[in-house]
């Protein structure tokens, strides 16, 4: 199926969430290691807005336009692709507000990612259940080998079941809360200079010349670069394909796969064992991250969902010119903008 061109949505907007207590210790560290290309993204069950919020307050008024609250996450999280992290996200709200545009901003695209992952893997378990009653379908063996190929595997997991083990243990969700503490952790709240110009949230590399940012320090003779991403949900499905298919992170998919089989509820704070290759301070990293987790509740949001769009458009069309908050092109904002592209 080829994927559709994306509708990007601006808006004017005037009013400002209430501010919400919530406080983080944060240091940052970098991974040594990245996966380059894991596919076109397939059409979703939740389409989300594309938004370019050119201020944290700009991005504060569209979350209230949206009626999306952090306390109130039951009522599900409406689903959206933020561009960029505001420039200003550092110096114009306080740190309380800052932390908690960060949470919110991410979530959606988050539950996005996990969403499509979740299909894959339901897409894999109905190939195989075919396959074991010989009632496989045209074209199965082919999409096999392409998720398997996203995952980084070989081999032919319809005939050999250590193929099959290996596939279902990495086609699996991520906790949200992992990816929040984590990506709060690597990118300074989104604030870091990698974050800035690079949309990358996770400190994820390249040997690519010319592909990323070349960091300030780096050693004579090496030839990494710290990757850029179109969008920061580019970079949040890049990590989460990095911890899924990635030989460090063994350890990770183990655990959760020892979740699984004992029914047991698959949080951050326990996957956050099988980071110990994530960063150099090894345990001391794995301790930060879970304590990042604690203090901010953030393992509420694992049961947390994306919201089904209305049946017609619930916004309209607005002139942004001057506001100062978003772009200042007129677009016609709605949840049923189809953004599905190859980031």
């Amino acid at each position: 199926m080829t994927p559709a061109t994306p509708t990007i949505l601006t808006l004017k907007a005037f009013l400002l969430i209430p501010a919400l207590i919530i406080s983080m210790i944060c240091c940052r560290s970098a991974i040594a290691d990245s996966v380059e290309n894991i596919g076109p993204i397939k059409p979703a069950t939740v389409r989300p807005e594309i938004i370019r919020p050119e201020t944290t307050l700009g991005l504060q008024a569209f979350f209230q336009t949206l009626d999306y609250n952090w306390t109130q996450l039951e009522n599900g999280v409406p689903p959206f692709i933020l561009e960029g992290i505001p420039s200003d996200l550092d110096d114009s709200v306080s740190t309380t507000d800052k932390k908690m545009a960060f949470f919110m901003g991410l979530l959606p695209m988050i539950l996005l990612v996990n969403q499509e992952i979740a299909r894959e893997r339901e897409e894999v378990l109905q190939i195989l259940a075919r396959h074991r009653v010989m009632e496989t379908r045209p074209g199965d063996r082919n999409r096999l080998e392409e998720i398997m190929g996203r995952y980084g595997l070989r081999g032919d997991p319809l005939t050999d079941h250590r193929s099959r083990s290996r596939l279902l243990r990495r086609v699996d969700t991520i906790p949200p809360s992992l990816v929040l503490a984590q990506a709060a952790n690597e990118s300074a709240w989104g604030t870091s200079r990698f974050a800035q110009l690079g949309n990358n949230l996770f400190g994820e590399w390249t040997y690519k010349t010319g592909a990323g940012i070349v960091p300030e320090g780096r050693p004579d003779g090496e030839t990494y670069e710290v990757r850029k991403f179109s969008s920061i949900y580019a970079s949040i499905r890049s990590y989460m394909n990095n911890l899924n298919r990635n030989g460090a992170y063994i350890k990770l998919r183990q655990i959760r796969e020892d979740l699984r089989k004992t029914n047991q509820p698959v949080t951050g704070i326990a996957l956050a064992h099988g980071l110990q290759n994530y960063s150099q301070r090894g345990e001391e990293y794995i301790s930060e991250i879970q304590a990042m987790i604690r203090h901010n509740k953030l393992s509420r949001i694992n049961s947390a969902s994306l919201r089904r769009p209305p049946v017609k458009d619930i916004l309209t069309s607005i002139s942004t010119a001057g506001s100062g908050l978003f772009s200042t092109r007129n677009r016609m904002i709605g949840h049923l903008a189809n953004v599905w592209s190859n980031p």
